[in-house]
């Protein structure tokens, strides 16, 4: 069957690999339908997680819609037919963590991520014509007809990690809101964002075509490539600074730009995936602001899936109007080179066999 592999830094691939088979009784074996390339994928086209890829075997993608073919004698939620989506990570949903929802740092996984490479479980990944999920009862959901397939592929991880940077940020009515990051997933954690009627609300970014989503939303967009970008921010907040700040980008640097446009006593919610392993973290000026700070890029979305379903059920939020592009699983080169480079105005893409 046809499969994206990692080769390398920047050369992600459509190949052939071995068809994927049940073999597990807790498993289910799913036709992919359609998929994506999400934020956290560019860290492996970049080459960040090279040391855990296997050159030539390593599998990408975590984002799926797709039909289940065939289930595991012991799976008791799904059958051959059904419609469904699961969460990027692989749960059990017996063990200690999963029971206390962290999902992502399963004990019977061990933290087991799809396409993630040797080091998060070595999983199939979801750029393929079909992969196994197992333990599928604990983290897949039946995604209803109604939905559409690009709506439905964010239940994966970019909607559920937007609804948890609200839950974290706990946006009050009036409050000054900024948005650090405004890809996909920090889109949609703004039309989240926007629900809890909030005072005044920033996006920043440095991509253009993004800024102009935000600004059509109702954000005021600001540029940070501008030499004044923070004194246009700050200027919305009566130079005090943010109530709350929502990071999703996860480089050192958007994480210090949260930094230093909270307010004291405000709190930073970070989803942003982050890959670096220092940051010169002020622990005297966070302690003296009494700032409160959430690190949760390895996001627990499991839980959070249904909420989101149901969002997308009632029409308060629409996802598929951020994608912008469309591949044959075949140009999975061409939609990961595109995505990176954020050209020709693309927000997300959209992956069908």
């Amino acid at each position: 069957m046809k499969a994206g592999v990692y080769f390398g830094p920047k050369d992600i691939r459509c190949t052939h690999v071995p068809d994927a088979v049940l073999r597990e009784d807790h498993a289910v074996l799913v036709r992919m339908v359609a998929t994506s390339i999400c934020g956290s994928d560019l860290h492996i086209y970049r080459g960040v997680l090279d040391p855990i890829m296997d050159k030539g075997k390593s599998q990408t993608g975590h984002e799926l819609i797709g039909e289940v073919v065939q289930a595991g004698k012991c799976v008791g939620r799904f059958k051959a037919g059904d419609r469904i989506s699961m969460a990027y990570s692989c749960s059990c949903g017996e063990c200690y963590m999963c029971h206390v929802g962290q999902t992502a740092h399963c004990e019977t996984t061990q933290k087991a991520v799809y396409g993630f490479g040797r080091a998060f479980g070595n999983l199939n990944g979801t750029h393929a014509e079909a992969l196994v999920l197992p333990h599928a009862d604990a983290h897949a959901i039946k995604v209803p007809s109604a939905i559409s397939d690009a709506a439905a592929l964010t239940l994966s991880c970019n909607l559920p990690t937007a609804v948890i940077a609200n839950h974290l940020a706990d946006i009050q009515p009036g409050e000054t809101v900024a948005l650090v990051g405004c890809g996909p997933s920090g889109l949609m954690a703004l039309d989240v964002a926007l629900q809890r009627a909030p005072g005044r609300v920033v996006a920043l970014d440095k991509v253009a075509h993004r800024l102009a989503w935000a600004r059509v939303r109702g954000a005021l967009a600001v540029d940070v490539n501008q030499a004044d970008w923070k004194e246009r921010a700050m200027a919305e907040t009566g130079g005090r600074g943010f109530d709350k700040v929502i990071e999703m980008v996860g480089l050192p640097e958007s994480l210090q730009m949260c930094l230093d446009i909270v307010r004291p006593g405000g709190t930073i919610a970070a989803l942003g995936v982050f890959t670096d392993d220092k940051f010169n973290l002020n622990l005297a000026d966070v302690f003296l602001r009494d700032i409160t700070l959430h690190m949760n890029g390895f996001a627990n979305v499991q839980p959070f899936m249904w909420e989101a379903l149901r969002l997308l059920e009632s029409g308060i939020i629409d996802p598929s109007k951020l994608f912008s592009h469309e591949f044959k699983l075949d140009q999975l080169d061409d939609a990961f080179k595109t995505f990176f480079e954020k050209s020709g105005g693309v927000n997300k893409v959209l992956i069908r066999s």
